[in-house]
């Protein structure tokens, strides 16, 4: 993921480009506010990524279309733009093993949480055995409870 510095690491930088530029006070004041801002949003990018435990990084950027001609990569990209999460779609992705349905669950997911959404990823297994586990402890409703504040719930 890139790095974008805050403004203690960018200030020099700035404040040098500001003189040999001419740029004014409130330029200056903007181009400061700016870098912080774009790091206050990698790192709000990084902590939700981070909380959805995906189990490795993926991205749509490494997926192999070509392995498999019956995945539109139009259909993916628009996907990726979130607007189901929004609409509160579910998706369900279908295939033979081998075809890439983790990997592309792990981009969108990721994706998601680069958007800001609440993202938790999770295996079928994993998950019905802490159900289950749950129930016979009388935490059933606390625990779903804690899946439901998710927007988007990855279960491989």
């Amino acid at each position: 993921m890139l790095r974008l510095p805050s403004i203690r690491g960018v200030f020099s930088e700035i404040a040098d480009q500001a003189v040999k530029d001419r740029m004014t006070y409130r330029g200056f004041l903007a181009e400061l506010l700016m870098a912080e801002c774009d790091d206050r949003d990698r790192r709000r990018s990084e902590r939700q990524i981070k909380a959805a435990n995906f189990p490795r990084e993926k991205s749509l950027r490494a997926f192999n279309f070509d392995a498999d001609p019956n995945i539109d990569p139009a259909t993916v990209h628009t996907l990726a733009s979130c607007d189901w999460i929004k609409k509160g779609q579910p998706l369900c992705l279908i295939g033979d093993s081998g075809t890439g349905k983790s990997h592309m669950l792990i981009a969108l997911g990721t994706e998601a949480a680069m958007k800001g959404y609440r993202v938790r990823y999770t295996l079928a297994t994993k998950l019905v055995n802490e159900l289950v586990e749950a129930a016979d402890e009388k935490q059933l409703n606390k625990t779903i409870a804690r899946y439901g504040r998710v927007d988007l719930l990855c279960i491989d």
